[in-house]
């Protein structure tokens, strides 16, 4: 998986656990579905700015979204 893929189910994982619904976390995070859709699926490349922008909409540190996934 590469930072980009992880970075998207990073940020999918969060929104579920805040049970939040993808419309409801782009519209808080100012961003578009469809590009938040190709950011989940780790199919679109992310600005800093956007990083910053769904962490703040998640309450976390973006730091979280990088962060390696736990094995299974």
């Amino acid at each position: 998986m590469n930072l980009q893929e992880r970075v998207g189910q990073n940020i999918q994982d969060a929104r579920r656990a805040k049970g939040l619904s993808q419309e409801a976390l782009l519209f808080a995070a100012g961003l578009s579905r469809s590009y938040m859709g190709k950011l989940e699926n780790g199919r679109n490349a992310m600005s800093i700015s956007a990083l910053e922008s769904i962490a703040l909409a998640l309450g976390i540190d973006p730091s979280e979204l990088v962060k390696p996934r736990a094995r299974t």
